[in-house]
């Protein structure tokens, strides 16, 4: 008989931290970085929130890179897709 643990839920809870900043590249332009999604839903997400956001970007090195600044709106955004609202942080400033 397999017993029941609540550790497998905290693991995959404490795992996965969603992590939202701005930065500048290229030609001083802002951009807003998420980082912290599983690989198996990045891509979907990524093309969720360009559609959303009606803006460009792209999904590489395991983050979403989104053109603009949609750092106030991202919170709604990814808890709309499922994500708790306690893994996402925003960080403040322009990294």
């Amino acid at each position: 008989m397999k017993e029941l643990c609540a550790c497998d839920i905290l693991e995959k809870e404490e795992t996965q931290r969603i992590r939202v900043f701005a930065t500048k590249k290229k030609f001083r332009k802002l951009m807003t970085v998420v980082e912290g999604i599983d690989k198996g839903k990045l891509d979907e997400t990524g093309r969720e929130l360009k559609q959303k956001l009606a803006c460009g970007g792209t999904v590489k090195e395991g983050v979403i890179i989104l053109q603009g600044d949609h750092r106030r709106k991202m919170k709604k955004l990814l808890s709309d897709e499922g994500y708790p609202l306690e893994s996402i942080t925003v960080m403040d400033g322009i990294q």
